[in-house]
């Protein structure tokens, strides 16, 4: 009999949240990689499209970007001076409780986590699943587990999972690695927005950036797998794609040039999105023309700040000119200025040199 694994995207604890195109890939790839061996159930309480989700106005734009419900609750301790509510967001505690007993027992529970102050939501997973299936065995991976393992380890799961490698996963459970399968999107009963994710890592090291935490290295993936799994997401009713990578612009030739080129030649109808942050650096006339034919909507860059002294102390990944070179590319591929996107750095322990009020000017 194949053991039971419960797959749970955890809510999030925090002042404001909003769906731009969230999904646990890192969790949904690992499943993946076990198709077959396990039968496996998704709890994602950040799933908008859930029926469970309470009724209510919960907006969500052209481009499949949307509200979550959320419920006031009482703010830690240290956010007591801070002027603004506090919030969960994410399906009520109340749907997951009754998810378990349900569907449970389960044999093993995958956590997915993200940023490291969300770990609230990643507590309260664990609580429930300790209360209603004490025999569950838990596991978590993603960033916060691997920037504050040791935190992690505190709130009580069985297994942390710090990085990329897989290889302690696989003997924790006893089974085998398939690395050729696609993310176990199918366990979505309704699927809008997918995620796509050509290459692991950043070759750059950027001060303010913990990547290289979590991939160390930069490693391309095979595009003829990639053109596999965006088909297998479009089979899955997807019309919005976002990739995930961290370099996505990085040695484009030989990754995103021919990806998009195989997505024209097989006539592939989707709606691509990059909400991390791009290098304005790589992207080229040429490149910015085949990204659009191909069906880029929303892009964003990555500027961080207007001075140049501070871009080089921090890792000189982009600087100004460069910024408005490539907009001038996109724009001039066609996309419109108000799907253009760029991020600057607010609150760095330098902000005195970072000239803020100049980069958001510049950037405007």
């Amino acid at each position: 009999m194949k053991p039971k694994i419960l797959l749970v995207n955890p809510p999030i604890y925090d002042f404001s949240a909003y769906d731009f195109w969230l999904k646990p890939y890192g969790m949904l790839r690992a499943a993946g990689y076990l198709r077959g061996q396990a039968e496996f159930m998704l709890f994602d309480f950040l799933d908008r499209l859930d029926s469970r989700v309470p009724a209510g106005r919960y907006r969500t734009d052209s481009w499949g970007r949307g509200e979550f419900y959320s419920e006031a609750v009482v703010k830690p301790v240290p956010f007591a001076g801070i002027p603004r509510r506090f919030r969960r967001f994410g399906l009520p505690r109340r749907a997951f409780h009754d998810f378990i007993i349900n569907q449970g027992p389960f044999d093993f529970a995958f956590i997915q986590t993200g940023m490291t102050y969300w770990y609230l939501g990643v507590r309260e997973v664990i609580e429930e699943v300790r209360r209603n299936s004490p025999q569950t065995r838990i596991i978590l991976g993603g960033v916060y587990a691997t920037l504050c393992a040791s935190h992690a380890q505190t709130l009580g799961a069985d297994l942390i999972i710090e990085g990329a490698r897989l290889d302690p996963l696989e003997r924790f459970l006893g089974m085998t690695i398939d690395e050729n399968q696609p993310p176990l999107w199918e366990r979505y009963p309704r699927l809008g927005t997918g995620i796509l994710k050509l290459a692991d890592g950043c070759p750059f090291r950027c001060s303010y950036c913990s990547v290289p935490q979590v991939h160390p290295e930069f490693d391309s993936r095979p595009v003829d797998g990639l053109l596999r799994e965006l088909d297998f997401l479009i089979e899955c009713g997807v019309e919005h794609v976002a990739f995930y990578d961290d370099a996505l612009m990085y040695r484009s030739g030989t990754v995103l040039k021919p990806f998009l080129m195989g997505v024209q030649q097989r006539r592939l109808k989707v709606n691509f999105h990059a909400p991390n942050a791009l290098n304005a650096r790589f992207l080229t006339r040429e490149l910015a023309d085949l990204m659009i034919a191909s069906g880029f909507k929303n892009v964003y860059l990555g500027f961080e700040s207007v001075a140049y002294d501070w871009q080089q102390k921090t890792g000189g990944k982009v600087h100004s000119d460069e910024l408005a070179r490539a907009v001038g590319h996109l724009m001039a591929a066609g996309l419109e200025p108000r799907h253009i996107h760029a991020y600057i750095i607010i609150g760095h322990p330098n902000s005195d040199d970072q000239q803020v009020e100049d980069s958001i000017r510049f950037a405007h």
